[in-house]
């Protein structure tokens, strides 16, 4: 193995291994010496890694923009282009933009060889049956969950009688016609699923409730398993 390439693998092991990762481990990995993996950290960082840690304590990655390109294999590219054409056929608005900005970034990020075979990748996707669109802004309901800000929406049943609800939103799914909101609902007291295109005149509250949204979420989805929509 050369330098170069024991480089590219340790990089690839510090993504992939839960930090902070001892030298001990990357020896291990790497099947070097403890002393050539502290050699090889500091050949990183000179050429632009940040890699927070040192000796003892473990080393952590901190991916920054001025790293080198990534390297994929050819089924990972392949697994890429074929996950971001689907949110691009299946996401909101916004998020099926994000996913076509994301592969001209990745493909401008790649070595030329790897980047042509981005660009003419033998698999795509497609739906001849588009999703139902959002009625809400799918981009503004993400940022709430994400900042674990509870969110007060009308919400209309299959028969088009509508509720005003506040709920604890904790994560989106996407179905193959409609996307859903998974959240703790404050009038039903339990977890619910509500259509995104069912849903109207959404406020983003300033009430927090945060740092519960993962254990929720968790929760919701064991408990949601076997129930129908609200």
């Amino acid at each position: 193995m050369t330098k170069t390439e024991r480089l590219f693998r340790l990089m690839q092991t510090l993504r992939q291994l839960p930090p902070p990762v001892t030298a001990e481990q990357l020896a291990q990995d790497l099947g070097v010496s403890g002393r050539t993996i502290h050699r090889d950290i500091d050949a990183l960082r000179a050429l632009g890694a940040v890699i927070d840690g040192a000796a003892g304590y473990g080393f952590t990655l901190i991916e920054d923009a001025t790293l080198p390109p990534l390297g994929f294999g050819a089924t990972e590219l392949e697994a890429l282009v074929l996950g971001l054409c689907e949110v691009q056929q299946r996401g909101d608005p916004d998020l099926a933009e994000a996913a076509g900005t994301a592969l001209k970034k990745l493909r401008a990020r790649l070595p030329q060889s790897q980047a042509d075979r981005l660009q003419h990748a033998v698999l795509s996707a497609h739906r001849f049956a588009p999703p139902i669109l959002p009625a809400v802004d799918a981009a503004q309901l993400r940022q709430a969950t994400w900042d674990e800000c509870e969110v007060a929406f009308g919400y209309a049943d299959a028969q088009g009688a509508i509720t005003q609800r506040q709920v604890k939103p904790l994560g989106l799914v996407y179905f193959d016609r409609s996307t859903v909101l998974v959240a703790w609902c404050l009038l039903r007291q339990g977890f619910r699923v509500f259509r995104l295109d069912r849903m109207c005149d959404l406020v983003v509250t300033e009430v927090s409730f945060r740092p519960h949204r993962v254990r929720l979420y968790r929760e919701a989805l064991d408990h949601l398993r076997s129930q129908t929509f609200d």
